[in-house]
């Protein structure tokens, strides 16, 4: 007899296969990343496809069979309205959605992980309660926000006070970045490999890690500090991705 598992998690991806069926990529709260076949599911009388959409937060059951497991039921919590409604919010969770079923290799449950997807979405729909009215610039820091505290759960943290080459405090001076060390001083810069990194975006990287949104949510970000926080972001990506 097949045991019946239950959970909740976040639909991060699904694909259509065969004539009705669909695979879904799930987040979920007591076993990690998993891959779950829905049988039939496209089908207009399946009773599965009001709980099992993108980026709802659902509570699912399913079976482990010899080569998959197979969803037996799913009851959408939250379908994240205000997210789906807005363009620049369904970008930013698609992107949270891609990095995480990226980034995370294997089942294995993450509290950690879990509570960060938690805290993004609803931050997203503006459900945590701030002292300032939300901004645009408040949204686009969220997808790197997640980046970086991702990374930094997943073993990526790089230190933002010491130097990566010789592990001197970092002081207001010139500094740089490359993906491989890290922030680099003045005295430790080698040219095109090094990117230079402005002190405003070291202050807020390090914001992020601390999770302190009450600063975060005040700030002003300039359109080119907000450009070079998403090629840094990117870079570091990468780097992750292909090491």
């Amino acid at each position: 007899m097949a045991i019946h598992y239950r959970t909740q998690g976040f639909v991060l991806k699904k694909e259509d296969v065969r004539e009705a069926d669909q695979v879904f990529t799930i987040y979920t709260k007591d076993f990690g990343k998993l891959k779950i076949l829905g049988k039939a599911i496209r089908k207009i009388k399946s009773k599965l496809r009001a709980g099992a959409e993108l980026f709802y937060l659902s509570e699912i059951e399913f079976i482990q069979g010899k080569n998959h497991k197979t969803l037996t039921d799913a009851i959408a919590i939250e379908k994240f309205k205000n997210v789906k409604q807005d363009l620049e919010k369904l970008e930013i969770v698609s992107q949270i959605a891609e990095n995480t079923d990226d980034l995370i290799k294997g089942e294995e449950k993450d509290e950690d992980i879990w509570n960060l997807l938690t805290e993004v979405f609803d931050r997203l729909c503006d459900k945590l309660s701030l002292s300032v009215p939300i901004s645009l610039a408040y949204h686009n820091l969220i997808y790197h926000y997640f980046v970086w505290n991702l990374l930094s759960i997943l073993g990526y943290q790089i230190d933002l006070y010491h130097c990566g080459n010789c592990q001197k405090k970092l002081i207001p001076e010139k500094l740089y970045f490359n993906s491989e060390e890290g922030i680099i001083c003045s005295s430790c810069f080698e040219g095109a490999a090094d990117k230079q990194i402005c002190l405003e975006i070291i202050k807020i990287l390090r914001l992020f890690i601390k999770k302190d949104w009450n600063i975060l949510s005040r700030l002003k970000i300039q359109d080119f500090h907000k450009k070079e926080l998403e090629a840094i972001s990117l870079d570091f990506l990468k780097s992750v991705r292909y090491d």
